[in-house]
C-alpha cells in the first residue's frame, strides 16, 4: 500500500520517497563541478540534499580522488544501477550529448545552463526526459542570488516604461561556450522572469575579431509593447559587471538595491531544489512554469542568433 503525505498545502507526495537516497555522479570538474562535489559531500543538515549521495565523478583528465570522491569512467557512471542522477558540469557545447546519454541510461539529470546550444535540441531533450519519467533540472543560480531577489521585489507591481540590461565580461571561446545569446542566457532569464514574455524586435552583433571584442544588442517588446534592451559585451580585460536602467511610471531604477549576504551558497540552493524535485516535493504548477521559462528563453536565444547571423541587406 502506498502512503501519501502532504508536504505543503498544494502538493501530495509518496511517503516512500521521504527516506530514499539517490546515488549521484558529477560529470566535469571545472569550477562548477568542484563546487558540486564539495556541496554533495557536505549537504546542509536537515535539507533535501541529505538524500543525495555522491558515488564518484567523471573527467577526461586523470585525478584519482578529489576530497575522497573517487574518479570513475563514463561507462561505469552510465551503467551503474546505484547511480540515479548525474550532475552535468562540462563546457556548454557538451551539455546536449551528456544529457542525452544519461537520460537514455535512465538517470535523472541536473545540468548547468544553457542546457543546449539550440532550441530544437532543448525541446527534444525535455520531451525525452518526460517520456522516460526523469527529472531534467537546469541550473539557473542567477535567479537565486540575493541581489536578484531584492531586484525582483523592487520591480514587482511597477508599470515598466522602458529598460536596459547591459552585461560586460571577459572573452569566451564561442566554440565551447556557444553564441552569446546562449552563453549569456542568464541575462535573458532575468528579463523574462522580471517582465514576462518578450518578443524580439531586432538583434545585431558587432565584432572586432582582431581585438577579440564582441557586442550583441537585442531589442525586445513586452506583452504591453514596452521596449527592453539587452546588451552583452565582451572583450579582453573587461570587468564582469551588470548595469541596469529600468524606468517605470513611478521613476527609474539605475542601481541594484542593497542585498544581504545569503547564508546558503548558490550551488547548494540549486542542489536542494533538484533534490526536492527528486523527492516529489515541487508542485506541477511550479514545474510547468519553470519548463516554460527555460524553453522560452532558449527559443528567444535561437531567434536572436538567427537575426544576428543574417547577411546584411544591400539596398540598391
Amino acid at each position: 500500500m502506498i502512503q501519501l503525505v502532504w508536504i505543503n498545502r498544494n502538493h501530495l507526495t509518496d511517503l516512500s520517497q521521504i527516506n530514499r537516497m539517490f546515488g549521484t555522479v558529477v560529470v566535469g570538474v571545472g569550477i562548477a563541478g568542484l563546487a558540486r562535489i564539495r556541496d554533495l559531500m557536505n549537504p546542509m543538515p536537515a535539507s533535501p540534499s541529505e538524500h543525495l549521495k555522491l558515488l564518484g565523478f567523471v573527467s577526461r583528465r586523470s585525478f584519482g580522488n578529489i576530497n575522497e570522491a573517487k574518479q570513475i569512467s563514463l561507462e561505469d557512471a552510465l551503467s551503474s544501477k546505484e547511480i540515479h542522477a548525474a550532475f552535468i558540469s562540462t563546457e556548454n557545447k557538451s551539455h546536449e550529448e551528456a544529457i542525452r546519454m544519461f537520460l537514455e541510461a535512465g538517470k535523472h539529470v541536473l545540468v548547468e545552463y544553457p542546457m543546449a546550444l539550440s532550441a530544437k535540441a532543448a525541446h527534444e531533450l525535455w520531451e525525452m526526459a518526460e517520456q522516460k519519467g526523469k527529472v531534467l533540472h537546469v541550473e539557473h543560480i542567477e535567479l537565486l542570488t540575493e541581489e536578484y531577489k531584492q531586484l525582483k521585489k523592487e520591480v514587482a507591481g511597477k508599470d515598466l516604461v522602458k529598460g536596459t540590461l547591459h552585461f560586460t565580461g571577459s572573452v569566451l571561446d564561442e566554440t565551447k561556450a556557444g553564441f552569446p545569446a546562449f552563453s549569456g542566457i542568464a541575462r535573458l532569464t532575468w528579463l523574462i522572469d522580471l517582465f514576462g514574455d518578450l518578443t524580439v524586435t531586432s538583434a545585431t552583433r558587432e565584432e572586432q575579431k582582431d581585438k577579440n571584442y564582441s557586442r550583441m544588442t537585442v531589442h525586445f517588446q513586452t506583452a504591453n509593447k514596452r521596449p527592453l534592451t539587452w546588451v552583452e559585451e565582451r572583450g579582453p580585460g573587461m570587468r564582469r559587471e551588470k548595469k541596469i536602467n529600468f524606468c517605470f511610471t513611478s521613476g527609474c531604477l539605475e542601481n541594484f538595491p542593497q542585498a544581504p549576504r545569503s547564508a546558503v551558497g548558490l550551488f547548494m540552493q540549486d542542489q536542494n531544489l533538484f533534490a526536492k524535485k527528486l523527492l516529489g516535493q515541487v508542485s506541477k504548477e511550479e514545474l510547468a512554469a519553470e519548463k516554460w521559462r527555460i524553453l522560452r528563453c532558449l527559443d528567444l536565444a535561437g531567434m536572436i542568433q538567427q537575426q544576428c547571423e543574417q547577411p546584411e541587406k544591400i539596398c540598391s
